[in-house]
């Protein structure tokens, strides 16, 4: 439950917003604010005799709570979110979390609707063909259109000509679940290694919020092009390896030399 606003510093006159005000702001309605109020999601409204007014730091977490929901949070998931916020926590420190949850994605995806996409492959495009295209991160479900899809447009060549080539469906359905499960422990350390050493050493520092927030955009692209430099690296490794362990079989049984066709780097 959040601590009552009189024990929070004071704002400042012109920082006072009424309820409608807020409600314009952030653009939930009155009865969503004070849902979430009830929740403790936010700290109560600041009395002055029988009016509430609320403050920059109702917007901050209001706004929070909001994109959690965009991101497909559920209210217990962001109850939980929440609780790991300080209290005492600026509204710059806490629009500093909105910018850690921004999609990382660098290209922007565009909704099309199956015959469009279809039209776009400039081939039939039957329920295999989608599943392979779903598996290589190339469309996606698009959320609350009913038979539309997302589409990363660059990428939809290169997947219809791994269509055209008769790439094993299946073979993509199990790569994107060793990238889903690698990717995600990637982030993780790194996110951890963030909160534990990057922002503690900037806040230390006395960087503002803004100055924090941007070294998060200028790390997105650097830690994108350092992960595949290391994917790259460690695949050339991986067939080297290979490689020699074929040679030092063909010399340790002469009859094994050549053996299975080597397959061709992915």
């Amino acid at each position: 439950m959040m601590a009552d606003t009189s024990e929070r510093p004071a704002a400042k006159p012109e920082e006072l917003l009424t309820l409608e005000d807020l409600t314009t702001r952030v653009g939930m309605s009155v009865r969503n604010v004070r849902f979430y109020t009830t929740k403790g999601l936010v700290p109560p409204p600041i009395r002055r005799g029988r009016s509430g007014y609320y403050t920059p730091d109702h917007v901050s977490r209001l706004e929070l709570v909001r994109e959690l929901q965009t991101h497909g949070f559920t209210l217990s998931a962001i109850e939980k979110y929440l609780a790991a916020v300080p209290e005492d926590a600026t509204p710059e420190q806490i629009a500093l979390h909105r910018t850690m949850l921004a999609p990382w994605q660098a290209e922007a995806t565009v909704e099309m609707t199956t015959a469009e996409l279809v039209a776009r492959a400039g081939r039939d495009l039957d329920a295999d063909a989608l599943r392979l295209l779903q598996a290589l991160r190339i469309i996606s479900p698009a959320e609350g259109r009913r038979g539309a899809w997302s589409v990363t447009p660059t990428q939809l060549a290169v997947g219809v000509g791994l269509l055209e080539l008769g790439f094993p469906t299946e073979a993509a359905v199990a790569a994107a679940e060793v990238y889903s499960r690698h990717g995600r422990q990637v982030a993780e350390e790194l996110n951890e290694l963030f909160l534990t050493q990057v922002w503690p050493a900037y806040k230390e520092a006395g960087a503002s919020a803004e100055t924090i927030r941007e070294v998060v955009e200028r790390i997105k692209p650097l830690s994108i092009a350092s992960l595949v430099a290391a994917y790259e690296q460690a695949m050339d490794e991986t067939r080297r390896e290979q490689i020699r362990a074929r040679a030092e079989r063909g010399r340790t049984d002469p009859g094994k030399q050549g053996g299975a066709e080597q397959a061709p780097a992915p």
